[in-house]
């Protein structure tokens, strides 16, 4: 049975590192009125491409179709649309200094983080994980009155 829901989807694409393909890109998906909840590029090491790493919601017929348009792009050399992978996002979180910074440390370490920096009026805790442990991490770094957030985005790779 086709799963018609939206449900999370996380797609790779290598393309040419050059002017306008991540617009064009998107475009894709902004045409069907689709979110990109994140989005990731860098360049690939020695190599004159990028990777990007879309994190988006959709069902399986309207992820088939923007897959087959994507390979359709000139730029575009590969498109995958991730089942099995390994991924992963970064946060910094950024605490007034006045809060207990081994709670804050301990917190950051049992999401595969710490202490990044410390100032004289603030903390920043930086932590790397999947997805779901990184909003579970904010979530419990409320307590803690965080002053900013900010997320990486996911990076996936298959596995």
């Amino acid at each position: 049975m086709a799963k018609t829901m939206n449900e999370r989807r996380v797609i790779s694409v290598v393309v040419m590192n050059e002017s306008s393909v991540l617009a064009r890109v998107t475009a894709l998906f902004a045409g069907r009125g689709y979110n990109i909840e994140s989005l990731t590029v860098a360049p690939i090491p020695n190599s004159e491409m990028s990777h990007i790493t879309i994190e988006t919601k959709g069902n399986a017929r309207v992820m088939e179709q923007i897959t087959k348009q994507l390979h359709k792009l000139i730029p575009v050399y590969k498109v995958i649309e991730h089942e099995e992978m390994v991924e992963k996002e970064m946060v910094l979180v950024k605490f007034p200094i006045a809060e207990n910074l081994s709670d804050i440390a301990s917190l950051a370490a049992a999401y595969n983080g710490g202490i990044v920096n410390v100032g004289r009026e603030m903390v920043i805790a930086q932590v790397a994980d999947e997805p779901k442990r990184i909003k579970h991490f904010i979530e419990a770094a409320q307590r803690y009155n965080p002053c900013e957030t900010v997320r990486s985005g996911v990076v996936a790779i298959e596995r």
